[in-house]
């Protein structure tokens, strides 16, 4: 036999009655029953009910174990008693009589317990990690990250991409986030980076003719941490292609996506229609780039109606350039209770409250109610019903200013009603491509141009289009949100050195400047680019939606805290005077 095991804790059966077995896992959990011990074994498998009583030469020792003890058992198996049957466990029809007993690993007091839906601070579990990945909920998590990166991995394969790995040491290139630096030994005062993306590489894979890459990539960027993102490092499926448009790339990334939550959605329904939005009008319907599409509310523009109106605070509001007022319809939504609700949560997004009108039946017909109503007329509040579609019982809440100013928090409250009012279908991926994004912006202060998104990305209608105004330039440039989250970013390529140059310009960045610090990408697009595009989505956010997770943290084995440390390893640590002085360092105590 084995020296540890004939079977995992998940393999037996009534049909092993009768077999001499030898299990090995943890303890995790004894019972005493009047002087006969019952012992659930762990493993990643499964578990198996051990019973031993004081006629077992096993007994002695079976008294001393504690849970989470590492420990090979040797018994036989025997069936259950009917009554006794455990219909929720593979392994329940039957139990293992244990004869000896061996222990592999004794444990000390446990920090936190691994039996059990106690909940622990975030300090311990991460603190602790090795026990906090033997509860069964991680375990499940983990065992999907498995599978998902699995299934993606075929999936490309599928489609003849070919799977090359790209250097982790590089040179910085600005991605949108801060680098990791590494000190150079042998080059003192020069430093390299950890990739926050393979974006350079992909693209010098594509001009070196290999057509379709893949990569599940590590990525680095120091950034500050959140609930959807690792302040430290993620992995992402990063792909590109060669002579490809834009909907090439949405046809091939969509099977991918989509296969894999039919596969691990747990049943629920996928969307096949993937709707195109633009950047502008996710702002405008939705008050984000990563709409939710489960909850149908759309805002709409509904300036028109308060302009001039007996509503001064709107009124005095549209007199100034750029502003406007935007409504968010609330079906079901039509007390004053729910909007006394929707206005405290809109006081504590720091805003002064949130206007609104709600319509109720008075038996002799339909009353607009509330301040606003009151304001500016039955006339113009009819027109605000009608606009949005909205019926007895229903409510609309209105946000005003310039859009910037206030988008995100329309967004969030239009999240919130969703919620509240229980039209958001929970049961349901909903996907949709967010696309023509601004590849420039204006800082509202110093009148600067810059770049609002991926300054790689080819303008639509090429060196043209940077003749105009930058403000009105187009990208190639695509997201794809999923229930409120990006889970996939990626770009048409600006291949050709002269419509690069002439972008970087506009934003105030000269050609020797670009061929300094992208100096190894536009050389090579001086010999033969093709044109190209691909995308990355983020395998971390993909496993959270499946398994349900609202942190990412529950979906990565060993992650950083909010403060972006590793308690396990105690990381970031001080390095020793030697590695100071071999690598020409020395560290500047913060005051």
């Amino acid at each position: 036999m084995h020296a540890y095991r004939s079977h995992t804790c998940a393999d037996l059966s009534l049909e092993n009655k009768g077999d001499d077995v030898r299990l090995s896992g943890w303890v995790h959990r004894v019972r005493d029953h009047g002087g006969v011990l019952f012992l659930d074994l762990r493993d990643h498998y499964g578990i198996t009910q051990v019973i031993c009583d004081p006629d077992s030469p096993a007994f002695a020792e079976m008294e001393k174990v504690r849970a989470e003890w590492c420990v090979r058992i040797d018994g036989t198996v025997k069936a259950r008693d009917e009554s006794l049957v455990n219909p929720k466990l593979p392994t329940g029809a039957i139990e293992v009589y244990a004869r000896d007993i061996e222990v592999l690993g004794s444990a000390a007091e446990l920090p936190l317990q691994v039996f059990g839906d106690q909940e622990y601070p975030e300090e311990t579990r991460l603190r602790y990690r090795y026990l906090d990945l033997r509860r069964e909920k991680m375990q499940k998590n983990m065992t999907l990250r498995s599978d998902v990166v699995t299934s993606i991995r075929k999936r490309m394969w599928d489609q003849n991409f070919r799977e090359f790995q790209t250097p982790i040491i590089t040179a910085s290139s600005p991605e949108g986030a801060r680098d990791f630096l590494v000190p150079s030994r042998l080059h003192p005062g020069k430093f390299y980076a950890l990739p926050q993306a393979p974006q350079q590489f992909k693209q010098l894979l594509m001009v070196s003719g290999f057509d379709k890459y893949f990569q599940i990539a590590p990525c680095f960027r120091d950034e500050d941490p959140r609930a959807d993102r690792s302040p430290t490092d993620f992995y992402q499926l990063d792909m590109e292609m060669s002579f490809v448009t834009q909907q090439d790339v949405f046809d091939t990334i969509q099977p991918v996506i989509a296969g894999v939550f039919e596969e691990f959605g747990g049943g629920k329904k996928v969307d096949q229609t993937w709707e195109q939005i633009s950047y502008k009008d996710a702002a405008l319907w939705y008050g984000s780039d990563k709409p939710d599409l489960r909850n149908p509310i759309k805002m709409q523009v509904v300036s028109d109606h308060f302009r001039d109106s007996g509503f001064a605070i709107f009124a005095k509001l549209l007199e100034q350039d750029g502003t406007e007022i935007r409504a968010i319809p609330a079906p079901t939504g039509g007390s004053r209770k729910f909007c006394d609700r929707m206005n405290a949560f809109a006081q504590k997004e720091g805003l002064p409250g949130m206007g609104y009108i709600f319509w109720r039946d008075q038996g002799n017909g339909m009353e607009a109610a509330g301040p606003l109503a009151k304001n500016i007329g039955p006339e113009r509040t009819e027109a605000i019903r009608q606009q949005l579609g909205l019926e007895v019982g229903d409510a609309a809440f209105f946000l005003g200013g310039k859009p910037k100013s206030f988008e995100a928090v329309a967004g969030r409250a239009r999240n919130v009603i969703g919620e509240e009012l229980n039209l958001t279908d929970k049961d349901r991926f909903a996907f949709a491509w967010i696309v023509d994004f601004p590849i420039y912006e204006k800082d509202e202060e110093t009148g600067k141009i810059d770049f609002e998104h991926n300054p790689f990305s080819m303008p639509q209608g090429g060196m043209e289009a940077l003749q105009g105004d930058p403000l009105e330039v187009l990208g190639y440039q695509y997201d794809l949100a999923c229930n409120g989250y990006e889970l996939v970013s990626g770009a048409i390529r600006n291949h050709k050195p002269e419509i690069m140059f002439k972008a970087f310009e506009i934003a105030g960045y000269g050609e020797d400047e670009v061929r300094k610090r992208f100096g190894g990408m536009v050389n090579a697009f001086q010999y033969g680019a093709p044109p190209h595009g691909g995308c990355a989505a983020g395998i971390d956010r993909i496993v959270m939606l499946l398994a349900e997770e609202a942190n990412i943290r529950e979906v990565i084995l060993f992650p950083m805290n909010q403060r972006a440390e590793d308690l396990m390893m105690d990381a970031p640590s001080e390095p020793t005077s030697d590695q100071l002085m071999e690598l020409g360092l020395r560290v500047i105590p913060q005051e």
